[in-house]
């Protein structure tokens, strides 16, 4: 059992993931491969579908199809970030962890999860999503049928018309900048609400609260983790993927199916890979987090040494990795006496700003 809790450093937390993901390999990967292996059954549907119909035809079918598959991948992808937070929790304090259990602990609070990573992802980059969306209609609807982008030579447009696009786009871009660099702020802010949620048995409010508190003073750091996660997932992305690249400059942007198809089965691999990399590292940021500001260290050791009062064992809401064991569906069993886990929920018992 892990009782050598201490603050880290950003190295620290490095190393710590990159030992719990080499230690943890299996576990890890397998949570992601089944969200991997989901995206990849439904890439591949989507390639037949295009193979099959005529070209031109049942559009709609295809963009169905399409909007489908990414709500079916929304909805997973919270699944698996929920797993991977609880096994990458289990495993830093010592616990055993399995795919089975650690899916089997969250998914009854699946819809917990989903709406948590929802808000937060609507709070952070919806102004990006707007802008984008505007500068798309705006393209489509008055851009386009004016043959600006049709017509290379100047003189055959409308010059006006001309004008207001560019204004338009200059005025995009001007936007754009402090709209991304919002989107990066409060997803900085709201990094931690995902495993503060999972391990301390918190609704999507109270998360999010956590996290802007805990994530004070750390900002920097989680954002030097991201950072690294996309550029291993960028180099990953050009070495794996150059051969598709190479063969759409080649056939002119035409890419034949067997070409997409093995795209997507290389993509499984990156994805199951890589995935549980960044949510590792968040975890321990997460504790990282309540040891600096609360102490949790000593907690921890004193519940080891069987000192922790009897107040602090009712706030515990880390549930152990049983085999088999009924699952309650999102509330605290405040009657539950601590374990050989230790305590993991909230020293406060709610979070402030």
């Amino acid at each position: 059992m892990e009782t050598t809790l201490r603050p880290l450093t950003l190295g620290e937390i490095l190393d710590r993931t990159a030992q719990l993901y080499r230690s943890n390999f299996l576990v890890f990967a397998g949570i992601f491969s089944i969200y991997a292996g989901v995206a990849l059954v439904l890439g591949l549907l989507q390639i037949g579908l295009g193979v099959m119909l005529p070209k031109g035809h049942a559009l709609w079918l295809v963009y169905s199809v399409a909007g489908v598959e990414w709500i079916i991948l929304v909805l997973l992808v919270g699944a698996t970030v929920a797993a991977i937070n609880r096994a990458v929790a289990w495993t830093h304090m010592g616990e055993p962890a399995t795919i089975r259990n650690a899916y089997a602990s969250t998914l009854p609070r699946f819809g917990r999860y989903v709406w948590l990573m929802t808000i937060t992802a609507v709070i952070a980059w919806l102004p990006v999503a707007i802008l984008y969306a505007g500068y798309i209609g705006f393209t489509l609807i008055y851009v386009r049928p004016k043959g600006i982008l049709a017509h290379p030579n100047a003189g055959t447009v409308d010059q006006q018309a001309a004008m207001i696009f560019g204004l338009v786009s200059i005025a995009f871009f001007l936007l754009i900048f402090p709209a991304l660099i919002y989107g990066i702020v409060m997803s900085l802010r709201y990094a931690l609400a995902v495993p503060a949620c999972v391990v301390e048995n918190l609704n999507a409010r109270q998360a999010i609260r956590r996290s802007i508190e805990l994530s004070k003073g750390a900002r920097g750091r989680i954002f030097v983790l991201f950072l690294l996660v996309g550029v291993i997932k960028m180099g990953l992305l050009l070495i794996t993927q150059s051969f598709f690249f190479i063969g759409i400059f080649k056939s002119h942007g035409q890419v034949p199916p067997w070409l997409s198809a093995i795209s997507q089965v290389v993509a499984f691999f990156t994805n199951t890979f890589v995935g549980p990399i960044g949510a590792t590292g968040i975890t321990l940021f997460y504790y990282d987090q309540r040891i600096r500001k609360e102490g949790y260290d000593i907690e921890w050791m004193m519940e080891a040494a069987g000192l922790t009062p009897p107040g602090l064992a009712l706030d515990a809401h880390f549930e152990a990795p049983l085999e088999g064991a009924a699952l309650d569906h999102g509330q605290p069993e405040l009657n539950a006496t601590p374990n050989s886990a230790g305590p993991t929920g909230s020293l406060n018992g709610s979070p402030h700003d």
